[in-house]
């Protein structure tokens, strides 16, 4: 059973910076695209990012491409995900989750994850 444990949330204003990190457990991490979603209050679960098992590659959603980078240690089955600039609409829940895929489908937002969902690491960001 795959288990991930999310941290690094908090508290920030605009224009400021976090780094959230995600634990996996249960699969071969090496094997897997990784992935950070976020879920908005009274929103729906959507994808961030994506990074492909190697890590050599990673896809970005439009609203956070250039401010997010998404990095991972396989040798120590951690996912990060950099979040630089941050505004206001970046408050939410952010999740991480593996996909059953080396690779970032290029319809990665019909993609669900592997399951199970971790408890999330909550990102305020204030004005």
């Amino acid at each position: 059973r795959v288990q991930v444990v999310e941290s690094g949330g908090g508290l920030v204003q605009a224009g400021g910076s976090l780094r959230l990190t995600c634990t996996a457990s249960g699969l071969t991490f090496a094997d897997y695209a990784m992935g950070w979603f976020r879920q908005p209050t009274g929103k729906e679960r959507d994808v961030v990012s994506c990074i492909t098992s190697s890590g050599s590659s990673s896809y970005y959603a439009d609203s956070v491409k250039g401010r997010f980078t998404n990095t991972r240690d396989n040798a120590k089955d951690m996912l990060y995900l950099k979040m630089n600039s941050l505004k206001p609409e970046d408050t939410a829940m952010y999740y991480c989750a593996a996909f059953n895929d080396r690779v970032c489908a290029p319809h990665i937002h019909r993609i669900p994850p592997i399951p199970n969902w971790g408890q999330g690491t909550q990102v305020t960001v204030s004005s």
